[in-house]
């Protein structure tokens, strides 16, 4: 194939780009950035508890364990 034979794709792509915007600008909420923040909000707070993560009750149950371990072994 010569260069003047390879279809030129890169209007298509752009097209295609700009069509995806106006999908997501109709698709987004009118306060998005509100939205966003509320849900940053929502997730920051469900980490900060400490007992309603896994990872902290995982911790808690190994430290028990430990804990236990270590007063059978003094006894």
């Amino acid at each position: 194939m010569e260069s003047h034979e390879h279809p030129d794709i890169r209007e298509r792509i752009r097209a295609h780009g700009a069509r995806q915007l106006v999908i997501a600008r109709m698709s987004a909420p009118a306060d998005w950035e509100g939205e966003l923040r509320r849900a940053l909000a929502s997730e920051r707070a469900a980490t900060m508890r400490p007992w309603g993560s896994k990872d902290a009750w995982l911790f808690v149950q190994s430290f028990a364990i430990f804990f236990t371990a270590t007063m059978m072994f003094l006894m």
